[in-house]
């Protein structure tokens, strides 16, 4: 049978356990939608195309697009120049937060990757009104090895589609997320994201 003095002792062991404890469960309950953070992209588009010195609007004909990249075959070099029109917001159900900017790549069939960061402050919502975003990008046509078909047909789906091209990936990596009244750093729980773009220009997350 255990004494007075041997069960004190045994409380006073167990206190500062079963108080952490306690702790971290209710610390647990508000992060746990924060730890479980995804970011749904609800629309992306291209916008403002320029080939070189041309600017081309989405949906107009292009098809002196080839004339203008073999005219330009002597130069050595054609950039093009473009906007990434993007919607960003949270599932359903989730907490609204402030996203401290992000990091972004883009991969394209035939050119070599792209990537960039955004420095600005976004605010997202769970299922609310997605926050629109534009992202600068630019490429050259006619650098390293690329056969000139399919850059000509890059720069016209871009151009005249106004979408990136099947088999393209997008990946965004979140900086520190502020909300509910913490704060989390970029890094071992705001993963990177990744998205790969299909032949409607239909957006499919990847683990």
């Amino acid at each position: 049978m255990f004494s007075l003095r041997t069960l004190v002792r045994r409380w006073r062991l167990l206190a500062p356990l079963c108080l952490s404890t306690l702790l971290v469960g209710c610390l647990a309950l508000p992060q746990t939608g924060l730890f479980a953070f995804r970011l749904a992209i609800t629309s992306l588009g291209v916008e403002e195309v320029q080939i070189g010195p041309y600017r081309v609007q989405a949906g107009l004909d292009t098809s002196d697009i080839s004339s203008l990249i073999a005219s330009s075959l002597g130069m050595g070099s054609l950039p093009v120049q473009a906007t990434l029109a993007m919607g960003l917001a949270l599932p359903a159900g989730m907490p609204a937060v402030e996203m401290a900017g992000f990091r972004w790549a883009l991969e394209m069939p035939g050119i070599e990757p792209l990537s960039g960061n955004y420095r600005d402050s976004v605010s997202l919502s769970g299922g609310g009104e997605a926050s629109q975003l534009r992202l600068p990008i630019g490429f050259d046509l006619l650098a390293g090895d690329s056969r000139l078909a399919p850059m000509v047909e890059l720069a016209t789906q871009l151009a005249s589609q106004g979408e990136l091209p099947a088999g393209s990936e997008l990946a965004i990596t979140p900086g520190d997320l502020r909300g509910l009244g913490m704060t989390l750093p970029a890094g071992l729980w705001t993963p990177t994201l990744r998205f790969a773009v299909g032949e409607d220009g239909e957006l499919t997350p990847r683990g």
